[in-house]
């Protein structure tokens, strides 16, 4: 009984909206005499959409780079699930990624891999999973999610770039994270290729049920994935509010970024 309750509140919990399941405060990070994060402020709740806007060299992917353990910052605090992220040990930090998704702009396959192999290698090296059929499964289940069912075979060099997004995305979803960061998802892609991409990223976020943060310099991007705009520049966060909040926003950066859309 007792067991039955427990999975009832983790269960709400993990449907909970209001639940905080990325906490930032105050956060620090320089290199060398730069500093690169000044003091960085956000909440992101359970399957919240947040896209980071801001020029170049801003220090936005840097942020979720902190997020995954991959830089630790020099002060502030940032807690995943509730854990702070810098005190974790070698374990819990492990456990902790297996919960979160990282697509990075190149998509990060292997290119002595197919398609395939790719999407299997996380896996049985991450999650351990060794029974062919079942894998055959959760292989097919990603690849038809993101319009890739014929692909399987292909080596990532026969693959369009909207295509190796696809693949990319798939395999960072194939272990199922409740948190996708998301590095400037659309970069190199057509109009065209990068509206799909992203309505493929909130398709995602609708089916997994998962809370993405996305950094992006692509507007269309932003106006189709965001639940939340936040804007930064030299360090720090300096607008946050929806997509038609920012588009109607006085702040001078909020409108530069904005000004051309319709």
């Amino acid at each position: 009984m007792a067991e039955q309750e427990l999975t009832l509140e983790k269960t709400e919990k993990a449907n909970d909206p209001n639940e905080v399941v990325i906490e930032i405060k105050n956060l620090k990070k320089s290199f060398g005499n730069k500093d690169v994060l000044k003091d960085i402020n956000l909440d992101v709740h359970r399957g919240e959409n947040v896209v980071v806007l801001g020029r170049s060299g801003q220090g936005k992917s840097v942020t979720i780079q902190c997020i995954v353990g991959m830089l630790v910052p020099d002060g502030g605090t940032l807690r995943v699930f509730g854990d702070d992220v810098v005190d974790l040990g070698e374990k819990e930090l492990k456990e902790l990624r297996m919960k979160i998704g990282f697509l990075f702009q190149s998509g990060a396959l292997y290119d002595s891999m197919t398609v395939r192999e790719n999407l299997e290698f996380p896996l049985t090296r991450v999650l351990k999973v060794t029974d062919q059929s079942e894998l055959d499964q959760r292989v097919e289940e990603i690849l038809t999610s993101v319009g890739l069912a014929d692909a399987a075979d292909k080596m990532p060099s026969d693959l369009s770039g909207g295509m190796r997004k696809r693949a990319g995305l798939a395999r960072t979803l194939i272990i199922k994270p409740e948190i996708m960061l998301y590095d400037e998802p659309t970069t190199g892609l057509d109009p065209i290729t990068s509206r799909e991409i992203s309505q493929l990223i909130l398709e995602m976020q609708k089916k997994y049920k998962t809370t993405s943060v996305i950094i992006t310099h692509d507007m269309e991007c932003a106006r189709i994935t965001a639940d939340r705009v936040v804007i930064m520049n030299e360090g720090e966060y300096i607008a946050e509010g929806t997509f038609e909040e920012m588009l109607k926003s006085d702040n001078e950066l909020a409108k530069s970024f904005f000004k051309d859309i319709s």
